[in-house]
C-alpha cells in the first residue's frame, strides 16, 4: 500500500454556536470561538489517497488531478468565505474542525476515487485549524 498526500490551504471565517443551546452555554463552551462577529483561520488541508500504483502510469493518483479536485470541491467554495453562511455543503453543520474534516472527506471521496488507480481509496483528510489544532478523518483506521 502506498500513500500519496496533497496539501492545500484556504482562509475562512466561522463561529461555533449551537442554536439549540443558550447564549450563556455557547459562550461557556466555545469561548472566543463563539464571538458573534465571527473569527478566522488559515486552514491547511492534507488529502491522502492509498493504493497500488497503476502499472501504466506509476501513479496511485495523478497529483495534478488531485490538486484540481481539492480546488473545486474545497478551496474554491471555502476560501475567504464564512463557513457558517456561505458554503452550501456545510449548511447545518457546526463548523468545528472535527465536523469540517468529515464533511471535506465526504465532499472529496467520490471524485478522488473516480480518478485514482483501480482499488485506490481516499484514505484520510487532515485539517489544520492552527499549527497546534488538527483534526483527521480516516474511516480506515481502527482503534
Amino acid at each position: 500500500m502506498i500513500f500519496v498526500t496533497r496539501k492545500a490551504h484556504f482562509n475562512a471565517a466561522h463561529r461555533l454556536h449551537n442554536p439549540q443551546k443558550s447564549d450563556e452555554w455557547n459562550k461557556a463552551t466555545f469561548g472566543k470561538c463563539n464571538y458573534p462577529n465571527w473569527h478566522g483561520h488559515n486552514y491547511v488541508i492534507k488529502v491522502t489517497v492509498a493504493g497500488t500504483p497503476d502499472p501504466e502510469t506509476g501513479y496511485v493518483i495523478d497529483l495534478g488531478e488531485l490538486k484540481e479536485i481539492i480546488r473545486v470541491k474545497i478551496t474554491e467554495p471555502c476560501d475567504h468565505r464564512n463557513l457558517n453562511l456561505d458554503v452550501p455543503f456545510l449548511e447545518g453543520i457546526l463548523p468545528t474542525s472535527e465536523n469540517l474534516v468529515k464533511a471535506f472527506y465526504e465532499q472529496l471521496k467520490e471524485e478522488v476515487e473516480k480518478v485514482a488507480a483501480d482499488g485506490a481509496v481516499l484514505y484520510s483528510v487532515k485539517l489544520y485549524e492552527t499549527e497546534r489544532n488538527i483534526a483527521e478523518y480516516c474511516p480506515y483506521k481502527a482503534f
